[in-house]
């Protein structure tokens, strides 16, 4: 493994610690590898030792090329100091990629408490997002500005832009509220983001990896099921990223929206609703429904009574094209009709 320490910015002692390893350890001749930056709790006051190196060998171990941001603290936290050191960060990370062998768009942040405020901030407002957010006990709303007056909230900030999320947190924490995870993890759900959570039944706030070595507090104040997070988020990673190896990177099983509606064009990951609206989408898609429906109507098997298109149209309105069609046994035809939609552009 390759590490090193690199001064972001020497006034306000911001650094990033880089750990690359080594090209042949597993994945053959793909020599390049999806990386996590760590952004350690600390409360704005100082950077958690118990939330860097030890986060950042889990990640190792799981293959990804890890950093660990020291960013602005103290005196230093005037906001927006610490988005500016996420974002030399990550501008750093993303320009030396080749040289470092890091798949550039497959970057996520872990950030804890403060650290974990700092990441759904790079998710929401900063210039050079993530590709994915991991956030742990993260503070979101104006709590923050219990650690930070200047800090913002980041629940109103949630848009089609941000990212797919991987919440943790335990119910009890009495630091940082569970309000702050249900709230973000609703702002996701508006925004159409796809998100992953664990609210684990109690525990203290910043357990960090669940490892009994760094833990402040008894371990029987901890839920036994909090450490999942862990393996749980490395999985949730597999999924968005794609598996990597010897052969290359595999397609991600889930992608950052749960359907096709906030993409710049349209395509069968649309929902019907959302499609129907726009009247290109409606001429490439009347004659399919037409026929999918029996010519405007088909039978309940309750009833037998006719179902109008209209009533049908209505029924399937938040579900995916692609899924509709699977229902009336058109699946073959999915992948010509996005092909279709996906010259028309999204209104």
């Amino acid at each position: 493994m390759h590490t090193e320490k690199i001064t972001l910015n020497d006034e306000r002692n911001v650094t990033l610690t880089v750990h690359l390893l080594e090209e042949a350890d597993g994945i053959g001749e793909n020599t390049k590898r999806p990386a996590v930056m760590v952004i350690p709790g600390g409360a704005y006051q100082y950077c958690s030792e118990r939330e860097s190196e030890p986060v950042a060998k889990v990640y190792g171990a799981a293959g990804y090329h890890t950093f660990i941001l020291n960013y602005s603290v103290g005196k230093d936290a005037l906001w927006p100091n610490p988005l500016e050191d996420y974002e030399m960060a990550m501008d750093l990370i993303r320009e030396k990629a080749e040289g470092w062998n890091v798949l550039q768009d497959k970057i996520a942040v872990v950030g804890f408490s403060a650290g974990g405020h700092l990441a759904a901030a790079a998710a929401t407002i900063a210039k050079n997002k993530p590709n994915a957010a991991i956030l742990g006990y993260a503070v979101t709303t104006n709590d923050v500005k219990g650690c930070e007056p200047s800090a913002p909230e980041l629940i109103s900030k949630v848009d089609g832009t941000t990212p797919p999320c991987f919440l943790f947190a335990a119910r009890t924490d009495d630091t940082v509220p569970v309000r702050n995870s249900l709230a973000f993890m609703q702002a996701l759900e508006q925004a159409g983001i796809s998100f992953e959570s664990h609210i684990y039944g109690y525990g203290p706030h910043g357990f960090s990896t669940c490892d009994a070595s760094i833990q402040e507090q008894s371990p029987s104040l901890l839920c036994r099921r909090t450490k999942n997070w862990v393996t749980d988020s490395i999985g949730w990673l597999e999924d968005v990223f794609g598996t990597f190896g010897a052969n290359g990177v595999t397609e991600p099983l889930c992608f950052a929206h749960v359907n096709g509606n906030y993409e710049k064009t349209l395509s069968a990951n649309c929902t019907v609703g959302h499609l129907m609206k726009n009247p290109a989408a409606v001429s490439v898609l009347s004659p399919l429904l037409a026929q999918a429906t029996g010519a405007n109507a088909t039978e309940t098997q309750d009833t037998k009574n006719p179902l109008p298109q209209e009533l049908l149209l209505q029924m399937m309105e938040n579900v995916r094209l692609r899924d509709v069609l699977r229902m009336f046994g058109a699946a073959d035809a999915a992948e010509q009709i996005d092909i279709l939609l996906r010259q028309i552009e999204n209104l």
